[in-house]
């Protein structure tokens, strides 16, 4: 077993991991049969469908799985129909909010108090619908871009391990990295001259967009380029304003009063509290060697959301329940970031995550402000709060029996 806790490649004779470029170039790989590959529009992934273009394969499938980051399906195609391959793109906004966010949002998930998850959430899922195309379509393999230094590497693997994939998966970058310079080089060679201008990686969805590598690499010296940013830019002349969210037993459910599926609900807490610069987070996260990488969010509505989760929870359930529920929640978050989403440990936090959860219900009204968001109200459905002291404390004496009337 390598480092990386990784299995047998095609060269053991029975499907494993896909490596590397020279795995890729195996006799053993039929070039007409399909090849599904996770498709972003980025360097990454469009340089691989180029590379296995080059290499002969006729067959090449790429999904983009849609999760509510924007990107426009013109753009994709404008990669694949240069290279001749079919693009598949799958709508996975409403599965990824109720069954991925919304979790989240339950348990918490927090790296080590410092920003919350994000690509933890998505990958699998996207595993889980390549891998359902991929056999639809017979595909010999599920292929990925995601290199050493990337977390995306376990995820995505652990993912496609644990759901039973009897196919080949894995990444060629993973023993066979090439730089920026070289992918670009190559692609605008082939008329993709749009490529040379990416500064930096970046994975969005709805719940987050993320800067990582390029010109952020350094932990030392990494000033995020404005332009990057497009949810929590703060617009001049925005005054303050309230904004309340209703939850009801552990789901996000409304704003202001209007009721909304996650996924859009998301999406409007993205704009408010991000025109109020709310929703930026910076952290160094471990690979599996133990080294951090550096990795740069905006988050606008997981601020609100996480807290306002809190607060209703913290309104709602015992203090020693909500101790041990903390303790919870970061094994929750390690089952998720080491890619053992679809791990029973996981899924058994996940049992009492809910079992909690089924008593957060109410409202926070939040008042936003310039780059700060402060509570105006906190109303729960079976509250433990004291709504006043004073006359708390006259009760209280009085069950006690030692005060009379």
């Amino acid at each position: 077993m390598n480092p990386l806790g990784s299995t047998p490649g095609p060269r053991s004779g029975r499907p494993g991991l896909i490596r590397s470029f020279a795995d890729l170039t195996s006799e053993r790989f039929d070039r007409g049969r399909p090849v599904v590959t996770l498709f972003s529009g980025g360097l990454d992934s469009s340089y691989l469908l180029h590379r296995l273009a080059k290499a002969g394969f006729t067959d090449i499938h790429a999904v983009s799985v849609d999760l509510g980051a924007g990107e426009d399906p013109d753009d994709l195609r404008l990669v694949t129909d240069r290279l001749s391959v079919r693009l598949h793109v799958v709508d996975g906004r409403e599965l990824f909010a109720n069954e991925y966010v919304r979790p989240a949002i339950a348990a918490q998930a927090v790296y080590l108090d410092t920003h919350p998850v994000s690509s933890s959430l998505s990958r699998p899922l996207i595993a889980k619908l390549a891998m359902d195309i991929a056999v639809g379509l017979g595909a010999w393999g599920v292929l990925h871009t995601a290199n050493r230094s990337q977390n995306t590497l376990r995820r995505l693997n652990g993912a496609l391990g644990l759901l039973g994939y009897q196919g080949h998966y894995g990444s060629p970058y993973d023993l066979d990295p090439v730089d920026r310079d070289q992918k670009a080089r190559e692609l605008e060679e082939i008329g993709l001259f749009h490529m040379s201008k990416r500064v930096a990686s970046i994975d969005a969805n709805l719940w987050c967009r993320e800067f990582e590598s390029g010109v952020l690499d350094d932990p030392e010296e990494h000033t995020v380029p404005e332009h990057l940013y497009r949810w929590s830019v703060r617009e001049d002349g925005v005054p303050d304003e309230t904004v309340e969210i209703g939850f009801a037993e552990g789901v996000p459910v409304s704003v202001d009063g209007t009721r909304l599926p996650l996924h859009l609900l998301v999406g409007t807490l993205n704009r408010r509290a991000g025109a109020h610069g709310i929703g930026r987070y910076s952290g160094l996260e471990h690979l599996p060697g133990g080294q951090k990488v550096l990795e740069l969010r905006e988050m606008p509505a997981a601020a609100l959301l996480l807290k306002t989760y809190r607060h209703l929870e913290t309104a709602t359930l015992d203090a020693e329940t909500i101790r041990e529920k903390m303790h919870i929640e970061q094994i929750w978050v390690r089952e998720a970031l080491e890619g053992r989403w679809f791990g029973e440990l996981r899924q058994a936090s996940q049992s009492f995550v809910d079992s909690c959860a089924a008593r957060v219900t109410g409202t926070v009204r939040w008042r936003l402000r310039p780059g700060s968001a402060e509570t105006q109200s906190i109303v729960a459905a079976s509250p433990r709060y004291v709504r006043s002291r004073e006359d708390w404390e006259r009760e209280s004496i009085r069950a006690d029996g030692s005060y009379g009337p």
